[in-house]
């Protein structure tokens, strides 16, 4: 990649992380992503499924077409960093890395429209709402499948932690499907000093916060992967009282269908039996959330293959993260592969001192660029 484009991909990057937005919210997000395109004479059409963005290179000669996707939403997180290119959005920032994902799409793009040795139709898919907020599926039920015809479909994700650049090809599953997780316990408030009088579901919130996590070490195979994390709890207006209902909510994270069932009727049953050792009564909400993300064999070697076209360092041993991305809403419809590109020794996902590493940027579009065309000519 020549270096005035490479240059150009981080100023767009740190654009987009100092302009952070929401899932479902990310108008300003697109508009930028829709100006950029424009900008090349890259035809798209915006608002496809909310706020996202499907642009189309098609060139004659060949019947084939593969989508390249790439995520646009930010999280509520703070960001407490100095950097220059911090986030000005008070209470939201890019702490996944979507901003580097979304720079790299709209590079590998330019790089497809500058290159006149392949044939076909590439989808450049700018997804909003991947962070729990149904941003995949959204863009399915308005037809992207159908409208923006694709036979084959990748991404990747940015990992901490795995050397920078470097590129790993799952054999089979790279991340947990995931779904939500809201208990309610009603009980019956009354005086701190005459618990007697109520029914208190502040305790027996402590008691399933600990009996929910029998549900995967005694319920479930030893051998197979499932995750139940209970990460907010929520109840209680004054010190001294016993409030009349608690709410918990966390995830519920898996790789198959058959455990998912195990453990969603494992949670049941330990929410049932707690709400009536404690008098209380109790609702449960487990949607069925999304599924895993399963890389298809012939398309994993395809990526493997492009990672070694372009030079960079490939990782084929790595085992599947309990993290979770609606991608394989995608790969269930159609086969594809998602990648991670090591952001080095960052900070990880999901917290405040997050920085997508902007050395990766090059790599990460001339690897989307490679895999496209590879697609189109297999």
């Amino acid at each position: 990649m020549d270096p005035t484009l490479a240059e150009t991909l981080t100023g767009w990057r740190r654009h987009l992380h100092a302009h952070p937005e929401l899932s479902q919210h990310e108008r300003a997000t697109a508009a930028f992503v829709c100006a950029r395109l424009a900008e090349f004479g890259i035809p798209f059409v915006a608002g496809v499924g909310g706020h996202g963005v499907v642009a189309t290179l098609a060139r004659g000669g060949a019947d084939r077409s593969v989508g390249l996707r790439a995520d646009m939403d930010a999280l509520p997180i703070a960001e407490p960093t100095i950097l220059p290119h911090a986030s000005r959005r008070p209470g939201v920032m890019h702490a996944c890395g979507h901003d580097g994902h979304t720079a790299s799409l709209l590079g590998a793009a330019v790089l497809l429209a500058r290159d006149p040795g392949w044939a076909g139709t590439v989808q450049f898919v700018f997804q909003p709402a991947e962070e729990g907020h149904g941003g995949a599926l959204a863009m399915l039920a308005d037809g992207l499948l159908e409208r923006f015809p694709m036979q084959r479909i990748f991404a990747w994700h940015n990992w901490p932690g795995l050397e920078a650049g470097t590129v790993a090809v799952h054999h089979g599953p790279v991340m947990a499907g995931a779904a939500r997780l809201a208990i309610t316990l009603h009980g019956h408030a009354s005086h701190a000093g005459l618990p007697h009088l109520g029914r208190d579901p502040v305790l027996a919130a402590g008691h399933l916060l600990v009996a929910l996590q029998s549900v995967v070490s005694r319920t479930l195979d030893p051998l197979e992967s499932a995750v139940v994390s209970i990460c907010m709890i929520e109840g209680g207006v004054a010190f001294n009282q016993i409030p009349a209902e608690v709410r918990l909510a966390g995830t519920v994270r898996t790789f198959t269908p058959a455990v998912r069932a195990q453990v969603d009727a494992g949670i049941a049953r330990v929410v049932e039996g707690i709400a009536a050792t404690f008098g209380l009564r109790a609702e449960l909400d487990l949607p069925p959330g999304f599924d895993a993300t399963v890389n298809h064999p012939a398309e994993a070697e395809l990526a493997a293959a492009a990672v070694a076209a372009c030079g960079l360092k490939l990782r084929r041993d790595l085992p599947p993260a309990m993290t979770s991305e609606d991608f394989g809403c995608f790969l269930a419809l159609r086969p594809g592969a998602f990648l991670w590109i090591g952001n080095g020794p960052a900070a990880e996902l999901h917290t405040p001192w997050y920085d997508f590493n902007d050395a990766i940027l090059p790599g990460a579009a001339a690897l989307l660029a490679e895999i496209a065309r590879r697609a189109l000519r297999e």
